[in-house]
C-alpha cells in the first residue's frame, strides 16, 4: 500500500525496520545562517543576555522609585488639603467662641429675647462653618484611595463634627451645661487638628517632616489662643469669673506658651521672624495688653472683667493675625512638599525611560532571534493541527467507511525545512503519521475481515432462525394441547429474539437489515411489532399512538430500534410493573416516548448512555458488551432519529424523536370507498383452534400487524366486553391462559374484519370460502421493475399479492358460522410459510430501471 512519498529512501533498507527511521539532513548546517542555529543558542542569546542581566535588576529598581513617588505623591495632597482643614478650624474656633459667650449671657438673663439674639448672632457662624467643612469633604474626595491611617484620621474628624452640628440646636434653649457643648467643638477641633499632622513622609524625608511639624505647632498656638479668647468672652458677657477660670486660663496660658517654644525650635529663621513681626503689630499688642488684665495680681482681689465687644473686636484681629501666619507657614510646606514630589517623579521618568531604551534593545535582539523560533513553530503548529484535526481524522474515517479496497493516503512532506531542532521535529513528527497512516490501513483491512466474519456468520444463523422458525410452524399447526401450543409460541417469541440477535451483529458489521418494505406501515403497528419480538411483551402498554405512517424502507429497522428500547426498560425494571409507549406528531415529525418504572440510572451512567446514543461509538469490546446501546445508536444515526434518555419518577423515559423524512402519508387501499379512512380494512390476532381469538380492529395498510384502537375481549361465557393492551387506552390485564401474541400476529396483512377465518364469526357470506368461490387470481400481466442489465425481469416485492392487487369489496350482511378447526390450522400453517419466505429473501439491493424509485426516495 502506497502510504505517500518518503523522504527517508535509506530507512527502507532490508537490515533495517520502519521503527528504526531517523530523520537525516537534506543540506549542511551553516553557522551564518540565523534559522539553523541549535535550540540552545537561540535560548541563550535570547534569555541570558537580556533577562538575567537586566530584567531582574531594572524591576527591583523600578519597583523602588513607583513606590517611593506614590507615598510623596500621597504626602503632596495630603499637606495640600491642610489649606481646608486650617480653614475649617478657623470658622469652628469662631463659632466656638462666640458660643461661649452666648451661653453666659443666657444663663445670666435667660429672656426669649435674648434667645432670639443668640440664634442671630450664631446662624451666620454656622453658615460660614458648614461651607468651610463642606470644602474640606470635596477637597478629600481625590483621596479615597490614602493610608489607612489618613483614613481612620478623617473618619474621626467627620463624626466629631457631625456631633458639633447635632449639639447647635441645644444652645438657644441652654438646657445643657457650657462644659458638655463647648466639649463637642474641643473635640471637633482637636480631631481637624490630628488630621493636620497625619502626613508622613517617611524616614527618608526629614526635612518634610519638620515642614509639617511647624504649621502643626503653630496652628496649636492659634487653638489655645482661641480658647484663651472664649474663656474671656464667657466671663465678660456673664459679667465675672466662675470659681475655674482663672485655673483653666492659666493652663491655657501654659500650653500657649510651650506650643510656641515648639514652633520657634522647628521653624525656620525667616517664619521666627515673621511671628515677630506678626506679635509687635498694633491689633496684636492690644488684644495681649487686654489679656494681661484678666490676669491675676496674687492677691485676694480678682482679676478685672474685660468689656465684652471690645475684648471680641481686639482678639478677632490677633486670631486673623495668627491666621495670616498660619496661612504662609503652610503654604511653604505644600510648596517644599510638591517640589521633592515632582523632583521625585522627574527621577523616576528618566531611570523608566533608560530601563526602557535598554530593554527595547533587548527585546529587538529577542524579535530577532525568537523570530525564526516563532516562524518555524507556527508552521509546525499549522501542520500538526491540520494533521490531527483534518487529515489524520479525515482519512480514518475514509479507511472505517470504505466499502471495496483500501485507497491510498497520502502523507504530506514537513513545511518546516531548517535544520535546527524544530526542522528535525517536523520531519519525526511526518514519520509519525506515515505510520499512524499504516497503522490505521491495517486496522481497516482487519475490520473488513471481521465484519465479512459477522456478515457471514449472521446470514447463517437466520437462516438456521427461519428453518427453526418453519419448524415450529409445523408443530403448532398439528399441537392441539393449548398449554403446550403456548409454550410453542413461547419458543417462537425466543426464536425472533434470536433473529434481532442476527441482525444486530449485522448492525455490529455495518450491513443494513435485509427486511424491507415496499409501502407506508402505520406507526402504531410498527410499535406494537417492537414489542412482540421481547421477551416480556405482555408488560408493554401502548397509549395514545398518533395516527401516523412510517416510510416503508425503514420500518424494519425501525422495529428493531424500538424492540431494543423495549428490552432494556422490561429487563431493568420489577415484573409486576409495565411499560408504556406513547406516539404524538410534533412538527413535522414524530415523538414517541418510552417509559418504565425500572431501576433508573446515576446521572454519570445517564450522561455516558446519553453521549453513546448521540454519537455511534465504534464497534469494540465495550460495545459488545452493551450491544443495545450500540444498535440503537447506529440505527438512529441511519436514519436520522433522535433517542435521548431521561430519569422520569422511578424509572427513565427513552425518547425518540421521529425526522420528517421517515413519515409518509397515509396510502390508499385498492377499491375502498370515497369517504373510508386508510385504517377502515380489519386485522385480528391470530389465536389457535379452540381457543377465543381476538376481535377485529382497524389494521395499517401495510404489511405490519394491527394498528392502536379500541377491542374487546370475550368475558366467561363469551360476554363481558374488556380492551385489549393497545396504544391510546390503558389496557386491562388478560387472563391468566390468554395465548401470548406472536411476531408473526403483528407483522401479517390480515383479511376484512366482516368475519372471515381469523374472526370468531365465521367468513362472511361474500367471501370465497362461502361463495363456493376460490381465492382471486392474481393480475394476468406481471407487475415488474424493468429488466436488469441481463435482460430478465424484476420483481416487485409483493406486487403480486391478492391483497395488494384485488380492490376491496363493500361489506355484506354477517354470516355466522363455526370455522373448522382443521381447516384454519392449514391456512395459518400455510400463511406462516408464505411470510416466513417473504422474510428470509434478500432484497437489500433491488435493481430498478432508470429513472423509477423505489419507497424512500432510493434508486
Amino acid at each position: 500500500m502506497d502510504a505517500g512519498p518518503d523522504p527517508t529512501p535509506s530507512a527502507e533498507s532490508p537490515g533495517r525496520n520502519r521503527f528504526d527511521e531517523r530523520v537525516v539532513p537534506h543540506r549542511r548546517r551553516s553557522p551564518l545562517r540565523l534559522r539553523d542555529w541549535r535550540m540552545r543558542t537561540k535560548l541563550a542569546t535570547v534569555l541570558v543576555i537580556p533577562s538575567v542581566a537586566f530584567l531582574v535588576l531594572a524591576g527591583v529598581q523600578t519597583a523602588g522609585l513607583v513606590g517611593r513617588t506614590t507615598a510623596l505623591n500621597d504626602f503632596a495632597r495630603q499637606v495640600g488639603i491642610g489649606r481646608q482643614i486650617t480653614a475649617a478650624v478657623d470658622r469652628l474656633q469662631q463659632e466656638r467662641d462666640r458660643t461661649a459667650g452666648e451661653l453666659a449671657a443666657l444663663r445670666r438673663a435667660g429672656s426669649a429675647a435674648d434667645r432670639d439674639a443668640a440664634l442671630v448672632a450664631l446662624r451666620p457662624l454656622h453658615a460660614a462653618t458648614d461651607t468651610a467643612f463642606g470644602a474640606l469633604r470635596e477637597a478629600a474626595g481625590p483621596l479615597a484611595d490614602a493610608d489607612a491611617a489618613w483614613q481612620v484620621a478623617y473618619a474621626e474628624a467627620v463624626e466629631a463634627y457631625d456631633q458639633v452640628v447635632y449639639i447647635r440646636s441645644a444652645v438657644p434653649p441652654a438646657v445643657l451645661s457650657s462644659d458638655t457643648i463647648l466639649g463637642n467643638y474641643h473635640r471637633a477641633v482637636e480631631a481637624l487638628l490630628g488630621l493636620l499632622a497625619e502626613p508622613n513622609p517617611g524616614p527618608e524625608r526629614p526635612e518634610l517632616t519638620d515642614a509639617v511639624l511647624r504649621y502643626v505647632q503653630l496652628a496649636r498656638v492659634k487653638e489655645l489662643s482661641s480658647r484663651i479668647r472664649g474663656q474671656l468672652y464667657a466671663a465678660a458677657r456673664a459679667g465675672r469669673y466662675g470659681l475655674e477660670d482663672q485655673v483653666n486660663l492659666a493652663d491655657l496660658r501654659a500650653q500657649q506658651l510651650a506650643a510656641l517654644g515648639a514652633f520657634r525650635v522647628a521653624a525656620t529663621t525667616a517664619q521666627i521672624q515673621a511671628y515677630d513681626r506678626t506679635s509687635r503689630t498694633g491689633a496684636f499688642v492690644d488684644a495681649t495688653r487686654l489679656e494681661e488684665k484678666s490676669l491675676s495680681t496674687g492677691g485676694t482681689a480678682l482679676p478685672a472683667v474685660l468689656p465684652a465687644n471690645q475684648w471680641w473686636t481686639a482678639s478677632e484681629q490677633r486670631q486673623e493675625l495668627l491666621r495670616q501666619l498660619e496661612d504662609r507657614v503652610l503654604d511653604d510646606a505644600v510648596a517644599r512638599a510638591e517640589q521633592v514630589s515632582g523632583d521625585q517623579l522627574r527621577t523616576t521618568l528618566l531611570v523608566l525611560g533608560g530601563i526602557v531604551v535598554v530593554l527595547a534593545l533587548a527585546v529587538l535582539l529577542a524579535v530577532l532571534v525568537g523570530r525564526s523560533i516563532a516562524n518555524s513553530m507556527q508552521r509546525l503548529r499549522d501542520q500538526a493541527l491540520r494533521i490531527a484535526q483534518v487529515e489524520l481524522p479525515h482519512a480514518l474515517k475514509r479507511l472505517r467507511t470504505v466499502d471495496g479496497g483500501v485507497p491510498a493516503i497520502d502523507v504530506p512532506p514537513a513545511v518546516v525545512r531548517s535544520l535546527d531542532e524544530i526542522g528535525e521535529l517536523a520531519e519525526a513528527f511526518v514519520a509519525v503519521h506515515r505510520s499512524a497512516v499504516s497503522v490505521a490501513v491495517e486496522q481497516a483491512e482487519t475490520r473488513r475481515t471481521v465484519n465479512a466474519m459477522f456478515v457471514n456468520l449472521a446470514r447463517r444463523s437466520q437462516v438456521l432462525v427461519e428453518r427453526q422458525l418453519e419448524l415450529l410452524d409445523d408443530l403448532e399447526r398439528e399441537e392441539a394441547d393449548p398449554d403446550q401450543l403456548e409454550n410453542l409460541f413461547k419458543l417462537d417469541h425466543l426464536a425472533a429474539r434470536m433473529r434481532r440477535n442476527d441482525e444486530s451483529l449485522l448492525v455490529l458489521a455495518g450491513t443494513e437489515s435485509t427486511r424491507r418494505w415496499n409501502r407506508p406501515v402505520r406507526l402504531g403497528a410498527v410499535l406494537l411489532a417492537a414489542s412482540a419480538e421481547i421477551e416480556q411483551y405482555q408488560r408493554v402498554r401502548h397509549e395514545s399512538v398518533a395516527d401516523l405512517y412510517v416510510v416503508g424502507h425503514a420500518v424494519g429497522e425501525l422495529v428493531h430500534l424500538v424492540a431494543e428500547l423495549l428490552e432494556n426498560a422490561t429487563a431493568f425494571s420489577r415484573p409486576d410493573t409495565v411499560v408504556r409507549v406513547t406516539a404524538r406528531a410534533e412538527g413535522g415529525g414524530a415523538v414517541v416516548d418510552i417509559a418504565d418504572a425500572g431501576l433508573g440510572m446515576s446521572p454519570t451512567a445517564l450522561a455516558q448512555a446519553n453521549a453513546v446514543l448521540a454519537e455511534p461509538p465504534v464497534a469494540d469490546v465495550a460495545a459488545v458488551e452493551r450491544m443495545g446501546h450500540f444498535v440503537v445508536s447506529h440505527l438512529a444515526a441511519r436514519h436520522g432519529v433522535g433517542v435521548r434518555l431521561a430519569a422520569q419518577g422511578q424509572g427513565l423515559v427513552a425518547r425518540l424523536t421521529l425526522p420528517a423524512t421517515l413519515l409518509a402519508p397515509a396510502p390508499e387501499l385498492d377499491g375502498a370507498p370515497p369517504n373510508a379512512s386508510p385504517g377502515s380494512r380489519a386485522l385480528a390476532p391470530l389465536a389457535p383452534a379452540g381457543l377465543p381469538a381476538r376481535p377485529a380492529v382497524a389494521p395499517p395498510s401495510g404489511p405490519l400487524g394491527p394498528p392502536p384502537g379500541p377491542a374487546a375481549w370475550p368475558g366467561p361465557g363469551g360476554a363481558g366486553p374488556a380492551e385489549l393492551p393497545v396504544a391510546g387506552r390503558r389496557p386491562v390485564p388478560s387472563p391468566p391462559d390468554q395465548v401470548p401474541a406472536r411476531v408473526v400476529d403483528v407483522r401479517t396483512p390480515a383479511p376484512p374484519s366482516d368475519g372471515g377465518w381469523w374472526s370468531r364469526q365465521g367468513p362472511a357470506a361474500s367471501s370465497p370460502a362461502t361463495l363456493g368461490g376460490s381465492t382471486p387470481a392474481p393480475p394476468l400481466v406481471p407487475v415488474t421493475g424493468g429488466t436488469n442489465d441481463r435482460g430478465l425481469p424484476v420483481r416487485v416485492p409483493m406486487a403480486q399479492l391478492t391483497s395488494v392487487t384485488e380492490p376491496a369489496r363493500p361489506p355484506s350482511a354477517r354470516v355466522r358460522e363455526d370455522p373448522d378447526p382443521e381447516a384454519v390450522g392449514g391456512m395459518l400453517s400455510r400463511l406462516y410459510s408464505g411470510v416466513r419466505r417473504a422474510e428470509a429473501e434478500e432484497t437489500t439491493e433491488l435493481i430498478l430501471p432508470p429513472g423509477v424509485r423505489s419507497e424512500g426516495g432510493r434508486q
